[in-house]
């Protein structure tokens, strides 16, 4: 059952995005850029690239990674905006989500979209720390209900985006009722996007470029995107006309 709603869904995605072809390929390119340059961003001002080729080399000649080798790569300042950087990150992952939310439903979709997610920017950035501190302490105890957690908070941004009045707590208790007996079917849906996730990793290692663009994203992430988006409309009851 779960596979065949996988499939279904991703067979209506493939028709959106065939329906909307070339503008959604280059409104996701302007998308993955954005989040490419603020990702790169964040980790050469953390100092992190630098600690990581340290640490190869380190791992490589049989030493261990020593505190004086992190702390003389990371810096304060860069470190503090790093973290800035990446708290905009799923502000903006969330207007991407809007958009996809908003194809799923026939619904004619901007490119401005993409800021959507600037209009919940504090409840944005309180699920997201919220939903990762449960799932983080799941972790820690045990990983199953670590990841049973981050799939029970995964519809939350999708609630908030369709009921703004709603609070933070509202809407990841809503997406945890939502999830309830779904967990299963979300989790095979993600399986079945591994093969393209290998590739996309593949082409990113060997696409000489100066920094690491997604290039097979630019198809991927739409097709997720609006697999994921179709996925809450069933949990909902709102499907696409």
């Amino acid at each position: 059952m779960a596979v065949l709603l996988g499939s279904e869904l991703k067979s209506e995605a493939r028709r959106i995005i065939t329906s909307q072809a070339p503008r959604i390929f280059l409104i996701t390119a302007v998308f993955k850029l954005i989040t490419t340059i603020l990702t790169e961003l964040q980790s050469r001002l953390a100092g992190t690239e630098a600690f990581y080729i340290q640490l190869e080399e380190q791992l490589r000649t049989g030493g261990l990674p020593t505190l004086e080798m992190l702390t003389s790569n990371v810096r304060i300042s860069g470190a503090l905006l790093a973290f800035l950087i990446m708290i905009f990150v799923p502000v903006i992952e969330t207007g991407y989500s809007s958009y996809c939310l908003k194809l799923s439903r026939s619904v004619e979709a901007e490119p401005k979209s993409l800021l959507d997610g600037f209009l919940f920017f504090v409840k944005i950035i309180a699920i997201h720390i919220i939903a990762m501190l449960i799932s983080s302490i799941g972790m820690v105890l045990f990983i199953f209900p670590g990841v049973m957690a981050v799939y029970a908070y995964r519809q939350a941004y999708y609630i908030m985006l369709d009921n703004p009045e709603k609070g933070i707590i509202s809407c990841l208790r809503e997406s945890r009722r939502l999830m309830r007996g779904n967990k299963v079917d979300l989790f095979l849906i993600d399986i079945s996007f591994l093969g393209w996730f290998i590739v996309d990793l593949i082409v990113v290692m060997y696409l000489p470029l100066p920094f690491m663009f997604p290039i097979v994203q630019i198809w991927l992430a739409p097709y997720t995107g609006l697999t994921y988006a179709q996925y809450y409309n069933r949990l909902i009851g709102k499907i696409a006309v």
